[in-house]
């Protein structure tokens, strides 16, 4: 994600007519290495016991409890702390019964869809409208092409720095601080740059939203639409929430250039973002705290089936 959008703006640059061509080829060229990887990558601890597969999955603790006691010098590991609630083989739909998992699917759900609906428009069209809306041609087209390109790098950089806050600040509060500071604020700069034709005031405002806004926000997402229900639901509330939310990033993007000339380009790049940050409060209010916990006591032991 970081080195992608710079190395695509260059490749387009280089020849507009068939660059992006390239991009897509490459980009499925990746998808099947993915693939690949994917089939090879082993199960969860918690889905191979709840399979009954107990000698797999006793085996994957053993060799995570070497590997932690290695690296923490401890010479031997805390005494478990057993949890006692009951596992019945239900399909993974029957998480949507349960009113407490069905509001917290539905919430996480509706803050991608806002998400994607204020970030899709940013990733996909912000180069396009520069050059319909701003005029920018020529050099300076290029200039802010390669800029938003070379912006994508601090994607990566922002996935990296979340790794020291992520374990220690409730998912939501952090969720909603990336939507806040890194999408309104990160869009809002990065928009009156162009505007103002400041290209270095836009640049910063690229860094500030992919540095947190996507580099944050996306991992988050992903955390939110997991870990906040049972193990065998964790698959599908995922696919709901982040399937039925792309559908924000499909309307955003079909409706942003025709509300500009109504609202204006900086007051619809804001508006975009806004129901974002308003989810991400009530995400606060609704997501348990998981941080420091097992995730069996968050769900199944507190919540049920």
């Amino acid at each position: 994600m970081g080195l992608g959008p710079f190395l695509a703006s260059e490749i387009v640059l280089i020849n507009p007519a068939i660059g992006w061509r390239v991009v897509f080829g490459i980009g499925a060229t990746l998808a099947f290495i993915v693939l690949v990887i994917r089939s090879h990558a082993s199960e969860t601890v918690r889905m191979l016991g709840l399979k009954g597969h107990v000698d797999q999955a006793e085996k994957v603790v053993k060799e995570m409890e070497e590997k932690a006691m290695k690296r923490t010098g401890l010479k031997e590991l805390p005494p478990p702390q057993p949890l006692s609630f009951q596992v019945k083989k239900v399909d993974p739909f029957y998480v949507f019964k349960n009113p407490v998992y069905r509001i917290r699917v539905l919430a996480v759900m509706l803050a991608i869809f806002f998400f994607y609906f204020g970030e899709y428009p940013y990733l996909t069209e912000y180069p396009l409208w520069t050059s319909t809306f701003l005029g920018y041609k020529g050099s300076l087209g290029d200039e802010i092409t390669f800029l938003f390109g070379l912006a994508g790098v601090a994607t990566f950089l922002g996935a990296i720095g979340l790794r020291f806050v992520v374990e220690r600040v409730r998912r939501p509060i952090l969720v909603t601080l990336s939507y806040f500071v890194g999408m309104l604020l990160g869009v809002l700069v990065a928009v009156y740059g162009a505007i103002i034709k400041d290209v270095n005031l836009a640049f910063v405002g690229m860094l500030l939203t992919n540095f947190i806004g996507v580099g944050w926000s996306n991992q988050l997402n992903y955390l939110n639409g997991t870990e906040n229900v049972p193990t065998y639901a964790r698959a599908t509330s995922f696919a709901f929430s982040d399937g039925f939310a792309h559908l924000g990033a499909a309307i955003s993007t079909a409706i942003m250039f025709s509300i500009i000339p109504l609202l204006g380009s900086l007051g619809t790049w804001v508006l975009f973002q806004i129901p974002m940050v308003i989810m991400g409060i009530i995400l606060i209010k609704v997501l348990p705290n998981t941080i420091g916990k097992s995730l069996e006591s968050v769900n199944e032991s507190q919540a049920g089936i």
